[in-house]
């Protein structure tokens, strides 16, 4: 267990347990893809585009991952291929690698493990629907086969191939659960064709071609979906997009190196730090790091930012499940692992920054989130 508590402006710790080890940070992971954000956008490029001639739009990829977005969704973009254009795809020379160092190999049919790619699409994930006794897909096209058997999983993947083996006996009336799809350039064109009527033609750039961004303005949208629901697939997208806005590339290890070095002039500890969502295990930090960046997020952000997009205690986001009022933060939970850090208001109005870790337990998770609730509670009551 390490907990670490400072005030916002002083730098000397209230509590301090262990706040020098290194532990496994899960979705609190994306403190620093949010960080990462807000500081390198005020407003995302969906894409990039350049008008070919009067009748053809070239576009390539932003890395921006809300295109047709089950959850998500971003009305502006998709109108933006309902125009009365042909359209040509120029692929990346190089893109993310589909998992990230240190998944777990046997998340690959789980929604919360969806494919990094250049271009997401349905946020890489196919939805599964039971309407009227029948068996749908969005989008529509893959391979499926039923199988009626108590002792089937209710939908799984093949581990090479987009072939999907789903149970109706298990799959509730109307209900919808995703699983991801294996992505490529071949597909993502065939799926964004299908769904507009077109067919889009995989294409080199001109050589003068003068790019100009897309805004959409989905910024809340994306930052809700980042630290409200935790997605990990916006998680993803969010640091391969700063990668690409400062380094040309779609590669997230090229936007945690630039991070890294920009932030070490405040950084306690160096962050052993590898993809954006926090799924791998090989991510490790210190508590005071996280509290360090939690300052730094005060310090880019208003407050009024950070009320209205983090969850809060008791009501919101992942943090709804806690009995605490006036905590403002992130969870972060891998198997055996849960974590907390964010922004604490006492009883006499002082804002806290904490972050409080615990590793390796064997106790139901729900033990653990008491835990932690009884000592912020107590921090907000003793606190002046």
């Amino acid at each position: 267990m390490g907990v670490s508590v400072s005030e916002l402006e002083i730098s000397e710790p209230l509590v301090s347990i262990n706040e020098n080890k290194y532990m496994t940070p899960a979705s609190n992971t994306k403190l620093l893809t949010y960080l990462g954000a807000i500081q390198n956008f005020d407003s995302f490029p969906s894409l990039f585009y350049s008008i070919k001639n009067d009748s053809v739009i070239q576009f390539q990829s932003s890395g921006y991952p809300l295109l047709l977005h089950p959850f998500y969704p971003d009305p502006k973009l998709t109108d933006f291929f309902k125009q009365d254009f042909d359209f040509e795809y120029v692929i990346p020379s190089v893109g993310p690698k589909p998992q990230g160092p240190g998944w777990s190999w046997d998340d690959y049919s789980y929604y919360y493990a969806s494919e990094r790619s250049a271009f997401p699409i349905y946020g890489n994930a196919v939805g599964i629907t039971k309407v009227n006794n029948e068996v749908k897909t969005l989008p529509s096209g893959f391979d499926f086969v039923l199988k009626s058997d108590s002792m089937a999983p209710m939908a799984l993947r093949d581990k090479d191939a987009n072939r999907f083996q789903i149970n109706p006996l298990k799959l509730k009336e109307g209900d919808t659960l995703y699983r991801p799809f294996i992505t490529s350039d071949s597909l993502f064109v065939k799926l964004l064709g299908e769904t507009i009527d077109k067919e889009i033609v995989i294409s080199t750039a001109e050589d003068k071609a003068l790019w100009t961004p897309l805004y959409t303005g989905a910024e809340e949208v994306l930052y809700k979906g980042l630290l409200q629901n935790s997605d990990n697939g916006i998680a993803e997208a969010l640091l391969i997009m700063i990668a690409e806005k400062n380094n040309g590339v779609l590669l997230e290890q090229q936007a945690i190196d630039s991070l890294q070095k920009k932030w070490s002039q405040w950084t306690p500890d160096p962050f052993i730090w590898v993809d954006g969502s926090g799924v791998s295990r090989y991510n490790m930090f210190t508590p005071r790091s996280l509290v360090a960046v939690l300052k730094e997020i005060y310090k880019t952000s208003s407050w009024n930012q950070i009320l209205s997009r983090f969850p809060k205690g008791g009501e919101s986001g992942t943090l709804k499940a806690y009995e605490i009022y006036n905590v403002f933060g992130k969870t972060g939970t891998l198997r055996h692992n849960h974590n907390l850090s964010g922004y604490l208001i006492t009883k006499k109005g002082k804002t806290l920054v904490f972050s409080v870790m615990v590793n390796h337990f064997t106790t139901p998770t729900s033990e653990v989130r008491e835990g932690i609730g009884k000592l912020l509670s107590w921090l907000q009551r003793k606190v002046k």
